[in-house]
């Protein structure tokens, strides 16, 4: 087949109007992308900038999940810490109202009250722990957190073993062991006596003109001592005993008389052959027996509360830095992205009047093609 022949006039005005619609093409795809950069092809150097600066962005905002998660792992360690605090506090509290009284048997309960607390101390550090990771937990359980891209900045954060007490120089004590005498009272008659009845009516417990019953400590060091008279009656026997010892308390019920005792105690003086002659009550005495104990105890606790509250310093400090490497970070990656679209993203106002033009340089081309045409239509009438 021949060749087409166009006209000059004609292919001009042919290549003007390819030229218009392949920039009308171009326009189009800018406005339906956002982007004046689609690919290499647009602006090979933007292009590859820009994919840099996003690619980083992106790995940055993966890293920021990490950086979270660090940050509610922190978190959850300072919250068991600051409740730890409360816990030694009011175990504190109880060792200054075991100090505020004399009575032992209290004491005794006081020290399974302190006990408890220092067990919940140990459980609070236990459940401290977020997402597999606990700051409390002893070794093992450090944390690092990357703060960039390639992982060549980090911080780690160590851990501290509160779910061992003696990290805290702190330590369960030893309760006490209660020790207990019983001895039945009956008269003459082999009666069982009554809080109203004579002690001396038992004649195998008591001489008839009354005895005095010593009490002494395990290393033989007075307690105290009860003058029993011909006249006094075993209310009067339990009422003496209950108000004037600390460590030994007594109780009658059935016709027995019972002697309690939160430390190991010696009883002498009763009548010969009697219980009460020479009777030894074992008993273990708790940790808190006496001031002293008490005081040691107020001493570690004030160390472990120091403690505690340098740990929640650090944590704070280490909270503070993560949480300041989050907000740059995400800063930083809308930064990042703003300069890729600064590459890459089509003014859409620009481009939208480009398109009108080039529709209305479209029409003026369809009609200058058309005009040129008709030129060429005119040597058909040389033929009419």
């Amino acid at each position: 087949m021949a060749e087409i022949i166009l006209s000059g006039s004609i292919r001009e005005n042919l290549l003007a109007l390819q030229r218009t619609t392949d920039l009308m093409n171009r326009t189009q795809t800018r406005l339906a992308t956002g982007k004046k950069v689609n690919s290499a092809l647009d602006n090979p150097n933007a292009f590859f900038t820009a994919q840099g600066l996003t690619n980083r962005a992106n790995d940055l905002s993966h890293l920021l999940d990490g950086i979270g998660q660090a940050i509610q792992t922190i978190k959850a360690a300072n919250e068991g810490v600051t409740a730890i605090v409360t816990l030694v506090e009011a175990a504190k509290a109880k060792a200054n109202q075991a100090l505020a009284t004399t009575n032992t048997f209290t004491r005794a309960k006081y020290v399974e009250e302190y006990n408890e607390l220092l067990n919940q101390v140990q459980k609070l550090a236990e459940d401290s722990g977020y997402n597999g990771k606990n700051l409390l937990g002893g070794a093992g359980n450090e944390l690092t957190v990357y703060l960039n891209e390639d992982s060549s900045n980090f911080l780690t954060i160590a851990s501290i073993g509160y779910t061992d007490l003696s990290t805290l120089g702190l330590a369960t004590l030893t309760t006490a062991t209660f020790g207990s005498l019983s001895v039945g009272l009956v008269d003459g008659s082999a009666n069982p006596l009554n809080l109203s009845s004579r002690l001396v009516e038992d004649t195998s417990q008591f001489d008839a003109g009354g005895n005095t019953l010593t009490f002494e400590d395990a290393n033989g060091n007075p307690i105290g001592s009860i003058t029993v008279t011909d006249t006094m009656t075993v209310g009067e026997f339990i009422t003496q005993v209950n108000a004037n010892f600390t460590n030994i308390r007594a109780s009658f019920a059935n016709g027995t008389l019972t002697f309690q005792t939160s430390e190991e105690i010696a009883i002498t003086g009763g009548a010969a052959g009697g219980a009460l002659e020479n009777a030894t009550v074992v008993a273990t005495a708790s940790d808190w027996q006496t001031d002293g104990g008490i005081g040691s105890t107020l001493a570690s606790l004030t160390e472990a509360l120091d403690l505690l509250r340098a740990q929640a310093s650090t944590f704070g400090t280490a909270l503070t830095i993560v949480q300041d490497r989050q907000n740059f970070t995400k800063a930083f990656i809308g930064m990042l992205n703003q300069g890729s679209d600064m590459l890459t993203v089509a003014d859409t106002n620009e481009e939208g009047a480009n398109l009108l033009a080039l529709q209305t340089r479209q029409q003026l081309s369809i009609t200058a093609l058309s005009l040129a045409t008709q030129a060429d239509q005119s040597v058909l009438r040389l033929f009419q």
